[in-house]
């Protein structure tokens, strides 16, 4: 067999929803280049599938004119004698039909149809070899099937179907992780252990889909649709918040500052002291009251005085009044320059810091109780809809903004409601920033419509709807689900490592904070900390002693006689539970301390530590890692099809299928 090359190389990665692929590896991998939606349409026959819905017109004809042809000359047709024409509506999803439904094929021959459309987009060569992405919950009658119609429709010469799992994993470089893949109707965690699957769970009727459905039960009051609700939890103002975070603008109560320490209070700002205590205040240093250009003046012009008063026989006599006079007026005069320049320095840092309180605080978005969502909502089927205008927004402004606007409109009834501390400028700056922000998005505003006449932009104010698309119920029980997964590893040494690996991508997991409250749940569940000296007591050996309140052990009838404790024996759970991430600390661990039967050292009933994975940094192409599964599938195809040439048995090639027929795929690829 000849070898392949990058540029002849296939790569299919079907979703619920979406499907990515592309043809060819570039030298520096890269996102997909092509987007296909997963869905086909009944074709008008009945019997096959379209990609793009087909519906029927009559031909538009002319009533005073016919058409012509080489014999003569076709008599005039009227409308109603026209004849029907197909067209296609790419852009229509009516009546469309998804093969697949949370990851598993639910329609086959619709799947075949739509595999035989993204291949007919991409029309490659004879001889290209297949990477086909598949989903965990495809069975092996399903890669059976998908083998025999790729062989068979394709003529391709080689085909390898890989796990979406071991692609993502493929994709951050890490041997040991879970991968989490929140897709559109479910959420996939699957343990990955030395790049094979070691576990598996599926959180049903979850995913992206079930957040929208979420929120549009929230505001069913105002009407939304789903095409509404999906555009505001992919919007910055959608925001999922950790467990415990009081909703902005509830009657949650706060926890009262109680001040434990209060030298700490009154030096820092802090109510109590400790490591791990955070300083919100600047330290309190007193500073006396006291002018001290004016208290150093009248030094100085007494001091000047007296010398006057002594020295005025020594001026006399030396004849050089004039002078002397003229010496103390000067330096005076300068006394009160610098006098009056500290005194505008003062004003002036006043007036700064009076413009800087009055100024409007930009809260997070965590912190605003309501916000703006702007809905663009597409018109079809409306010649006219480039007279159509956007309405004005009437969201509710700021106070602030409110106070420079009705102060431009009546300066004196402002000025009489402003204190007298503020001075005039600082309004007049706020006004003047209020209104360029309104112009450059009137501006905006305008360049869209031009651009897009048939989209209509809405702005909906929201209020706290927004933080509630995934509540604590939904992130338990993902977190259930990863904890359960790691816990079906049989390796207990490699649990740790697939803790300290969590890798959550998936289109789902772009809404704004999942990621970071999934990881506090997970931290508040199931993180305990290595000092707890009871956390193993279920996972020692029988054989050992049983720790008593002082770190001694207490002898069992079952016990294998030991040396005697000292009373600096140290309790072996403590011992255990500080050397559980490096055995090598552990002086006591050897492999005939349990008569030569099989030991572990990572006690990790539950974890020590949990971390996200790190992305790799070396792909300047991608920013982003929801859709890590691609770039993984790429470095595999490289691997797999250009460097190993099918040396590991890592893909189906045709002699062995027209040898051993469509089973022969379980026996290669990185599937299992």
């Amino acid at each position: 067999m000849p070898p392949f090359r990058d540029e002849h190389i296939l790569i299919i990665a079907p979703g619920s929803q979406t499907t990515l692929a592309q043809l060819g590896l570039p030298e520096s991998f890269t996102p997909a280049s092509h987007r296909f939606p997963t869905r086909m349409f009944p074709a008008p026959d009945g019997k096959t599938y379209e990609p793009y819905k087909i519906r029927s017109r009559k031909k538009e004809v002319m009533i005073n004119g016919g058409d012509v042809e080489m014999g003569g000359t076709l008599e005039p047709k009227t409308a109603e004698e026209g004849d029907e024409e197909l067209i296609e509506l790419p852009e229509d999803d009516e009546g469309a039909i998804y093969p697949l439904k949370e990851g598993r094929i639910d329609n086959m021959p619709a799947f075949w149809a739509f595999l035989q459309h993204v291949h007919n987009t991409l029309s490659p060569t004879l001889h290209t070899p297949i990477m086909l992405i598949a989903q965990p919950s495809w069975t092996a009658k399903n890669h059976e099937d998908l083998t025999a119609f790729l062989f068979e429709q394709f003529k391709t010469p080689a085909l390898c179907i890989m796990d979406s799992a071991l692609a993502t994993s493929y994709a951050f470089g890490i041997a040991n992780a879970t991968i989490i893949d929140v897709g559109f109707g479910k959420i996939d965690v699957t343990a990955v252990t030395d790049f094979q699957i070691s576990g598996r769970g599926t959180v049903p009727h979850s995913g992206g889909e079930a957040m929208t459905q979420r929120l549009m039960k929230l505001l069913k009051a105002k009407n939304f649709t789903r095409d509404m609700a999906e555009q505001l939890k992919r919007s910055p103002v959608c925001e999922i918040l950790p467990p415990g975070t009081p909703l902005p603008g509830t009657d949650a109560k706060e926890e009262a500052a109680v001040i434990s320490n209060p030298a700490a209070a009154a030096s820092t700002g802090a109510t109590s002291s400790g490591p791990s205590v955070r300083i919100t205040e600047a330290p309190h240093v007193p500073v006396l009251e006291m002018e001290v250009g004016e208290d150093d003046d009248t030094f100085d012009d007494k001091q000047i005085e007296d010398d006057g008063v002594l020295d005025v026989a020594s001026i006399v006599t030396s004849g050089k009044i004039q002078e002397v006079l003229a010496r103390r007026e000067k330096e005076k005069a300068e006394k009160e320059k610098l006098k009056q320049a500290r005194k505008e320095k003062r004003d002036a840092e006043k007036a700064e810091a009076a413009a800087a309180a009055a100024r409007p605080a930009r809260l997070p978005n965590s912190k605003r109780p309501r916000a703006i969502f702007h809905y663009e909502e597409i018109i079809k089927d409306a010649p006219d809809a480039k007279r159509q205008k956007t309405p004005e927004p009437t969201p509710a402004a700021p106070a602030a903004s409110e106070t420079a606007v009705a102060s431009e409109a009546n300066p004196a009834d402002s000025a009489a409601a402003v204190p007298e501390s503020e001075p005039a400028p600082i309004e007049d700056e706020a006004a003047r920033r209020e209104q360029q922000k309104a112009a450059r998005k009137e501006e905006r505003r305008k360049n869209r419509e031009e651009e897009n006449p048939e989209r209509i932009r809405r702005d909906i104010e929201i209020g706290i709807e927004r933080f509630q698309a995934a509540d604590e119920g939904y992130l338990d029980a993902v977190a259930d689900t990863i904890y359960r997964t790691i816990l079906s590893v049989d390796d207990i040494s490699k649990r740790q490592d697939a803790w300290d690996a969590l890798v959550i991508c998936g289109s789902g997991s772009k809404v704004r904070g999942f990621k970071e409250a999934l990881l506090v749940t997970l931290n508040n569940r199931y993180l305990v900390s290595p000092s707890s000296a009871t956390m193993f007591m279920s996972e020692l050996p029988s054989n050992l002693a049983t720790p008593s309140g002082t770190g001694s052990q207490t002898p069992n009838a079952s016990f294998t006689p030991h040396a005697p404790p000292t009373a600096s024996a140290v309790n072996p759970l403590l011992l255990a539970a500080t050397t559980a991430s490096n055995p090598a600390l552990n002086p006591n661990l050897s492999v005939t301390s349990y008569n030569g039967t099989h030991s572990h050292s990572s006690h990790s009933q539950s974890p020590t530590s949990i971390k996200v994975a790190s992305p790799p940094g070396y792909f300047p192409e991608w920013k982003l890692y929801e859709e890590a599964v691609f770039l993984g599938s790429q470095v595999a195809a490289k691997v797999i099809f250009v460097v190993d040439q099918g040396l590991s048995k890592g893909f189906l090639s045709r002699v062995e299928f027209n040898e051993e027929g469509p089973t022969a795929i379980h026996q290669v690829g990185l599937v299992f």
